[in-house]
């Protein structure tokens, strides 16, 4: 993991082939400066759950990579993990939150970093795909349309994703969070 070194009011963070300046620096432009400001959120990111790890005594290896312009930080092997996922991930919703807001509070900026733990985000994204492509399935076949229970806005979005892969159908979203939900309907 890169090191973060405070130099003259400015963080830099240490990147492959060199050093990028933090976001609110007049060096700060050019193409390359967003996946460099979207590793150093994943590092500081990695920083703050290495130490709520240590205070909980749990193990996990912690990965960060950049997909889709977002920091994408992941918790995998420990025991305990699945403690920090919660009842159909309420606890990793709560815990990308405070992790967010972590990482504005060093950088000064909003973050849309994606936290996954042992696994879990990226086995109900797959769950969810399948959700919508059956559920589309189901609409062209009825000619009805289907309201799926209330989702987080992760989930309606992987499940509007599969469902647009669908040739006939549409989806919208309806309601107030956290009862919001996804309407298939046909064309």
């Amino acid at each position: 993991m890169p090191e973060t070194v405070q130099e003259s009011e400015k963080t830099v963070v240490e990147v492959e082939g060199g050093e990028a300046p933090a976001e609110g620096t007049t060096e700060n432009s050019g193409r390359g400066s967003t996946e460099e400001l979207l590793v150093q959120e994943g590092d500081i990111a990695g920083d703050y759950l290495e130490r709520l790890l240590d205070i909980l005594d749990y193990d996990g290896d912690i990965d960060l990579d950049v997909e889709a312009s977002r920091a994408v930080v992941s918790i995998d092997g420990g025991e305990d993990l699945e403690k920090l996922v919660g009842p159909r991930g309420t606890v990793l919703e709560s815990l990308q939150e405070l992790t967010r807001l972590a990482v504005q509070q060093e950088t000064g900026t909003r973050s849309r970093l994606m936290l996954d733990v042992a696994g879990w985000r990226s086995d109900r994204r797959e769950e969810l795909r399948d959700l919508g492509r059956a559920t589309a399935q189901k609409v062209l076949e009825s000619g009805e349309r289907v309201r799926l229970q209330p989702m987080t806005p992760f989930e309606r979005k992987v499940v509007h994703d599969a469902v647009a892969s669908v040739k006939g159908v549409h989806s919208e979203s309806e309601g107030e969070d956290p009862r919001r939900r996804v309407v298939v309907f046909p064309q």
